[in-house]
């Protein structure tokens, strides 16, 4: 595995690199992964630790704020891949993740490929804007060409890549998988009937729009009856924190909205079975790992059309998928205001898990990488 971003930061694809080498390694395969992500000791400049039991070399610089990049990376990179793993035999497939601005990935990508590795890329972003600029610099058809297997983690970041690649390569969905069991919410457990609860996990980072959020939430309030009791729970830190918790204070939103900053993976599905719907207001959002989290818990998911979300929401059935800001105020204030409604879509989540199982996504995991000539 191939990544800028690993664990001990925490976001969608080191959650997912490290779940889905947890599975490989469950199921008798082999993993080390490979990040420009300093350890949480400080460990760098080749340093191998190890992680949950897998080795995770460290090809990481010494830079502000443990930034994820190392241009200098690729000599080192080239050797070791080239050394086998730590078992000394050599390795199968090159594994990388990559996202919007992925330097190391990159790099990873095109070493593994220039020491004929099979190589299984993965994007977990969608390319937008991004992806024409690829596309004019030939990148992903080289590597296409090159005998690199394209995936993305859903098929409207699939179409992105494929776009990018010039639109006649095959990219492959190959999702984000999940422990159903983990966040299913146990029998018995669900929220008080009042207030309503309605929660969201993000970045608070402009590309996941949480101050746009703000102001459909505060639409809400105004459109749904004022009996009705309403609290809004935000978890997540990043840099516009600061800027959101202010704006709370001055328009009185405090008082039903609360950022508690990053809630522990583990606390997560008791808060989701505490709660009543998820809204997931990012236009560029090419998965949703946290709301595919809370689908599985039962709640109604309130996402934008288009996005990731979109692969695992029917729309009326198990939650809604809004055109626009506009449509997420109205989808919002009717589960708001519909307890039938609400109980209805939770009934049917939980009736329904979700196919992007762990069994399902290793299963295409590897076959991913028969693609990409893994023996």
């Amino acid at each position: 595995m191939l990544t800028d971003c690993y664990l001990p930061r925490l976001g969608g694809i080191e959650v997912q690199v490290h779940d889905l080498s947890a599975r490989l390694r469950a199921a008798g395969h082999e993993v080390e992964i490979f990040t420009a992500t300093p350890g949480s000791q400080g460990e760098r400049y080749g340093t191998v630790d190890l992680v949950d039991g897998v080795a995770v070399h460290r090809l990481a610089m010494r830079l502000p704020y443990d930034l994820p990049v190392n241009p200098t990376a690729p000599p080192e990179l080239r050797a070791r891949l080239g050394s086998g793993g730590n078992d000394g035999r050599p390795f199968d497939v090159a594994h990388v993740h990559l996202g919007v601005v992925s330097p190391f990935a990159v790099d990873a990508a095109r070493v593994a490929l220039g020491a004929g590795l099979p190589s299984a890329l993965t994007w977990h972003c969608m390319l937008a804007r991004t992806g024409y600029a690829v596309q004019a610099l030939g990148t992903l058809r080289r590597w296409a060409r090159s005998g690199a297997a394209l995936s993305a983690v859903s098929a409207v970041a699939a179409a992105d890549v494929r776009r990018a690649a010039g639109g006649r390569e095959r990219v492959a969905v190959l999702p984000n998988g999940i422990d159903v069991e983990r966040w299913r919410r146990p029998p018995g457990a669900g929220p008080a009937d009042r207030p309503v609860r309605i929660v969201t996990a993000m970045r608070l980072a402009r590309r996941k729009r949480p101050g746009p959020l703000l102001d459909i939430l505060a639409r809400v309030r105004a459109a749904v009856d004022p009996s009705v009791q309403i609290e809004v729970e935000i978890y997540g830190d990043g840099p516009d924190r600061t800027r959101l918790e202010r704006r709370l204070a001055e328009t009185g939103m405090s008082r039903w909205v609360t950022l508690p900053g990053r809630v522990p993976r583990e606390e997560l599905p008791g808060r989701y079975a505490a709660a009543h719907v998820y809204v997931s207001p990012a236009q560029l959002e090419s998965f949703g790992i946290a709301a595919l989290e809370a689908r599985t818990a039962g709640l109604p998911v309130v996402g934008r059309h288009g996005s990731g979300v979109g692969e695992f929401v029917t729309s009326g059935v198990n939650g809604f998928l809004a055109a626009d800001d506009d449509d997420l105020v109205e989808r919002l204030s009717a589960l708001v205001s519909d307890r039938a409604l609400r109980e209805r879509m939770t009934a049917y989540n939980l009736a329904h898990p979700p196919e992007q199982d762990w069994g399902r996504v290793v299963a295409a995991t590897l076959a991913e990488y028969r693609r990409a000539g893994a023996r």
